[in-house]
């Protein structure tokens, strides 16, 4: 499988830029022949993987915010596109990213060369329309930067959206958001994300049991993570009689006072942005991530890795089985995710089981069965209509019978 794969940020740096970096170095372990077009590079990939960053050489690169960050995926777009035509013949798909693929989309249809179009979220006009009312019905006026309302990218998006020949969506929820807004099953290419299995992994040491439950947060945008649904479902549970409930992430100033009553419960840890979520998992009993929209719940993944039991929302069930690895309730059921909670503080050994199921399965979730998830998506776009127009176009007159 040849692949060229477009990325237009710094690939290996935080967020999306660790989602795309292990993508790769996972279809590289995959066996694929990877070629990368980053707009640059944060650490190195494999030996085996060509890169050809777009948008610097060496230790120069062109400013994202100078430029302008919309510019800048364009700037992008259109070197990507433009480098095509030299490599016809050697590409199978073209793997492409958000705000930076109309232009490359556009190239490899003249070239017959299918198009796969990552969605690292539900489809954007949703993701736009649930935050929005959830932060009005919160009294939350600013929700995280990413989910801001903007016509402009929306606008973008929705054209890559519609010329894209496949939209990749790392999760039944993801793909059911664009299903719902009229897109064909057939155009939806499955595939996952995982997580790293040499830093999220288990205690060595058998786990004890203990009287109180430690719940661990992890997450920046809070309203989208379902962060005060998780505050009122533990503050209404009983596991706050000397339990903990620690969140990882930075929380807005506005949110904070919002919620400064809840916070500043004696149970709340508020830890900040933490470089050793791994260990937190290790230490933490259960994780709660009652969402109301994801992509791919990454941190469900790497909670299970690391024998930490996911207590979150059916917006995250990729890998997360009600009661039998985690506990799964409805987007928004707070009373649900209460009851769960108390459930496993009331009963270790259902907390045991839980814990024993994830650990079971956890290998199943790792980045490298990503990747050969990703191949196989890439084998059926290449054995596609798309594909197999573009062959039929390509062959000699006489060999289709004209």
């Amino acid at each position: 499988m040849r692949v060229l794969y477009s990325f237009p940020h710094k690939i290996g740096a935080d967020r999306i830029c660790y989602t795309a970096w292990q993508q790769v170095r996972g279809l590289a372990a995959a066996g694929a022949d990877v070629l990368v077009f980053p707009g640059a590079v944060s650490r190195p990939l494999p030996a085996s993987v060509e890169v050809e960053p777009t948008l610097s050489r060496g230790r120069l690169r062109i400013p994202y915010k100078l430029l302008g960050k919309l510019r800048a995926l364009a700037l992008h777009d259109r070197i990507v596109a433009r480098r095509l035509p030299k490599l016809a013949g050697r590409i199978d798909v073209v793997h492409v990213w958000p705000c930076a693929a109309l232009e490359t989309i556009k190239a490899c249809k003249r070239l017959g060369i299918p198009t796969v179009l990552e969605r690292p979220n539900a489809h954007t006009r949703f993701c736009y329309e649930v935050v929005a009312a959830e932060c009005k019905r919160i009294g939350i006026e600013t929700p995280h930067y990413d989910y801001q309302a903007n016509d402009e990218v929306l606008a973008l998006e929705e054209a890559e959206f519609a010329a894209a020949d496949y939209l990749l969506c790392a999760s039944d929820f993801a793909a059911q958001t664009f299903i719902d807004r009229g897109f064909p099953a057939a155009k939806i290419l499955r595939h996952r994300y995982g997580f790293d299995e040499t830093a999220f992994f288990p205690e060595r040491e058998p786990r004890q049991r203990k009287n109180k439950l430690t719940a661990l947060f992890v997450g920046v945008d809070a309203v989208r993570k379902g962060h005060h649904f998780a505050l009122e479902a533990w503050l209404g549970s009983p596991a706050v009689n000397g339990g903990q409930f620690l969140t990882a992430g930075d929380l807005a100033p506005e949110y904070q006072r919002r919620f400064a009553r809840e916070l500043s419960h004696p149970t709340i840890v508020q830890l900040g942005h933490r470089h050793d979520v791994p260990q937190l998992m290790q230490k933490a009993d259960i994780l709660l991530m009652p969402s109301i929209e994801e992509g791919f719940a990454l941190v469900c993944a790497e909670a299970i890795g690391a024998g930490c039991v996911p207590l979150t929302s059916n917006a995250c069930t990729e890998m997360c089985q009600h009661m039998q690895n985690a506990l799964v309730h409805n987007v928004g059921e707070v009373e649900a995710l209460r009851q769960h909670i108390t459930s496993v503080y009331q009963n270790p050994d259902l907390l045991a089981r839980l814990r024993a199921g994830a650990l079971r399965g956890r290998l199943d979730w790792t980045w490298d069965k990503a990747g050969q998830s990703l191949v196989a998506a890439y084998e059926h776009a290449v054995r596609g209509p798309v594909a197999r127009r573009a062959k039929v176009l390509s062959e000699p007159a006489n060999s289709v019978g004209v």
